[in-house]
């Protein structure tokens, strides 16, 4: 008798609802969803709320759905978390995309991002409604942050909600099967933004060497060529910008191959969503030597907006058998925060640029471009804004609503919600009164795009920063954090590392707990708890403040404390100062003392005859890195005596054999990373830790951060770079708001115990 072939099981349909986290809207997520579902056979629907996107979709294949909107995400999503939950069919035949729903956010919005490659077919496409327009953008790209005023993420809530959408558009925001679906800036020539000068004005302006102001996504650049000597030394002359370098945008990666030499890791880094400048080697006469002065490497970044690439086109056009290249310096005239209105443009602008190039769609948030370089093979900060802001730092658990107010200097503002910490764009210097309302204003809009309303504050220690008045002044507790405890707590966050961790804080100035300037910190980290293990030797800092822009002075200060104060009138011979100040130390002058790494880098340049005095900040440490061709140790350059790390051996015989250039880089970065690595070592094997937190300014030096990260290696030990924020100041809010909320969370469990004891 014939058995009967058993009959497949068919899959039940389920129903589930995800609730899915993370940067998800406004990048594409609902019609990625909707065509998923669709593709999937399931019904159900998406939409946009306070914490994210819910879905819900009901099927046989529903318990696919999670993995294929896992892996298959739109390009700029950021998934944080999906929750599945299991639900009773509820029937149906169609999938639907909802309208979005308000309250409290728990949510983000994503970062601005660079014209993507569909865009920039369209802007060079004859046929495209799009051609030629200089604000196309989709849900793939373009800006999110910089006009954004709240959530959740629509038009409405954005400066798009003044420009309403012509039938074309419409037809494609609403059109679940257009990459157009509800991108909120959607515009074309019709019924967007426009300009106020033709593009082929304000190139020919540029092709004669004017200066032109334009306005872009976060803020105005100031553009002239960056072959043209003399349309850069007008721009130096009236931005009072002597030699601090300036960078360069070209429209793509091969024009960028022609201007530097490029690693892979830092192809990758230019042509992202994010298109941050990148320091990268220059190649030698293609540009204006105006441009970087004393330094071998220039900051390049390619178009990011369509306004760009129309613009580097049509330059392309006037010569077209050369690459375009613009200096693209941000518009901040005398150190103030970048210009945006353009009102604000028509009174501050005016007697740098030539010709100011204004839009009417208005940027709700100014964002400068963010810089980048690549050390020890990973992409690492200079200064985190546009293209990352607002992306947060996972911490790794929940936690009190912090804001912390940063540091005078690459001012930054950190605001934490639940497990997340979210760095604000760069600030700048707190030291005018425009700063200080852009930092109102950053403090603003960062708590109302997050819907958050801090619990306490944090800030700095020093007795006389703005940013401290800034935290007082928000009616919270604040709590104070130690300048370099917020560098390695910084590193340590982003990390997430537990347990002790030794952190090196290597950096220029800070106010040290003991009320001295500290900046070569040895600290161990545990939580809300640390102590200084260790700090390099002093040394005296003639004219305090005045070090820090004169290196002579930190050079004549290296040889007093070396012993060897007579080399100063054969190193400078007939400087007036340098004679004057020996004849000071000779009678007994005792002036305030710093353990700064960034101050022994001064005196080295100095000594080195690379660098007397200082047009920017860093300068000198800059110059004496630009020159390294490979590092070499003074085997007895260096000398550790009760937790004190002592390079005055170095300095004296830098002083002695009259070394200079090359010569003395090599020797110099050699010695100081074999001294830091050993000092670092001998204090992780006596306490058990291998774990070793790096952060501070100096780490900005990738000849130093990639030795002394490989020196650890070396000796068996894990270093940590800082990554997802700069090492230099503009990291400190983040350190301040990490080690804030581990002092107030073991505060609280200490009382909890207390009450509990009790």
């Amino acid at each position: 008798m014939a058995r009967a072939l058993a009959r497949p099981i068919e899959n039940p349909i389920r129903r589930l609802r995800l609730r899915v986290r993370g940067a998800v809207q406004g990048v594409g997520f609902r019609p990625f969803a909707y065509r998923t579902a669709r593709t999937m056979r399931l019904s159900g629907f998406v939409l946009n709320d306070s914490a994210g996107v819910l879905i819900e979709i009901e099927g046989p294949d529903a318990g696919r759905f999670p993995d294929a909107i896992r892996t298959q995400a739109p390009p700029l999503a950021r998934i944080d978390s999906i929750h599945v939950l299991e639900l009773s069919p509820a029937g149906g035949k169609r999938f639907e995309i909802l309208e979005s729903l308000g309250g409290k956010s728990a949510t983000r919005i994503g970062a601005d991002a660079a014209t993507c490659a569909e865009c920039r077919c369209e802007l060079t496409d004859p046929a495209s409604r799009f051609f030629g327009y200089p604000f196309v953008n989709c849900t793939h790209c373009g800006p999110r942050f910089t006009i954004t005023r709240a959530l959740p993420y629509d038009r409405t809530q954005t400066s798009m909600a003044s420009f309403p959408m012509c039938r074309a558009c419409a037809s494609d925001y609403i059109d679940p099967e257009n990459r157009r679906f509800h991108a909120e800036p959607v515009a074309c020539p019709d019924c967007g933004p426009s300009l106020s000068h033709s593009i082929a004005e304000i190139a020919a302006r540029l092709e004669g060497g004017a200066i032109v102001a334009l306005k872009g996504i976060g803020g105005f650049h100031l553009l002239c060529d960056a072959r043209n000597d003399a349309a850069i030394d007008f721009l130096r002359l009236r931005k009072g910008r002597d030699q601090k370098p300036f960078a360069v945008m070209v429209a793509g990666i091969e024009a960028a191959r022609q201007f530097a030499r490029l690693s892979e890791a830092e192809e990758a880094l230019l042509a992202s969503p994010a298109s941050p400048i990148v320091l990268v080697d220059a190649r030698a006469g293609a540009l204006s030597n105006l441009i970087a002065p004393g330094l071998a490497r220039i900051g390049l970044m390619l178009a990011y907006a369509p306004l760009h690439h129309v613009l580097l086109d049509e330059l392309a056009c006037h010569s077209p058998h050369r690459p375009a290249a613009l200096v693209a310096t941000s518009a901040n005239p005398g150190g103030e925060p970048l210009v945006a209105d353009n009102a604000d443009a028509e009174r501050r602008l005016a007697a740098i640029a030539d010709l100011i190039v204004t839009h009417d769609r208005d940027i709700t948030v100014r964002a400068d471009d963010s810089v980048m370089q690549v050390i020890d093979g990973a992409p690492a900060f200079i200064r985190r804004a546009r293209g990352f802001v607002p992306e947060p730092v996972d911490l790794g658990e929940d936690g009190p609503a912090v804001i912390a107010t940063g540091a005078d200097l690459k001012n930054t503002i950190c605001v934490t919600r639940g497990r997340e910490a979210f760095l604000s764009q760069h600030i700048g210097g707190l030291n005018n009164a425009e700063a200080i309302r852009f930092q109102r204003e950053v403090i603003t809009h960062l708590c109302s795009i997050l819907d958050v309303k801090p619990e306490f504050a944090a800030s700095d220690l020093h007795p006389d920063f703005r940013s401290v008045r800034m935290a007082e002044s928000l009616g919270l507790p604040v709590v104070a954090v130690q300048h370099h405890v917020a560098h390695v707590a910084a590193v340590v966050a982003e990390h997430r590392l537990s347990g002790p961790v030794l952190g090196l804080a290597l950096d220029g100035h800070g106010f040290g707990a003991d009320g001295t300037s500290w900046g070569g910190e040895m600290l161990i980290a545990d939580g809300g708890h640390w102590r200084r293990a260790g700090s390099l030797a002093s040394l005296p800092l003639p004219g305090g403040d005045r070090a820090a822009r004169e290196p002579w002075r930190m050079g004549v200060a290296a040889l007093q404390e070396a012993g060897c104060i007579d080399f100063a009138s054969q190193l400078w011979p007939g400087h007036p100062g340098v004679a004057q100040l020996t004849a000071m130390f000779e009678r007994g002058m005792q002036p305030s003392r710093t353990t700064s790494l960034g101050r022994l880098f001064d005196a080295a340049a100095a000594i080195a005859a690379i660098r007397l005095v200082q047009s920017y900040e860093g300068q000198a440490a800059m110059e004496l890195e630009a020159l390294v061709r490979a590092p070499r140790c003074l085997s007895d350059g260096y000398a550790i005596r009760d937790r004190v790390l002592d390079f005055r051996p170095l300095i004296l015989h830098l002083a002695r054999e009259g070394l200079s250039g090359a010569d003395a880089a090599d020797l110099f970065h050699g010695t100081l990373i074999a001294g830091l690595a050993e000092w670092a070592a001998r204090e992780a094997a006596s306490l058990g830790i291998p774990e070793v937190a790096l952060g501070g300014g100096c780490l900005m030096n990738r000849v130093l951060a990639a030795g002394l990260a490989q020196a650890l290696r070396d000796r068996g030990l894990k270093p940590y770079l800082p990554r997802l924020a700069p090492a230099n100041d503009g990291g400190i809010a983040l350190g301040q708001a990490a080690h804030a909320r581990q002092v107030i969370m073991n505060e609280n469990a200490s009382a909890e115990e207390s009450r509990t004891c009790a």
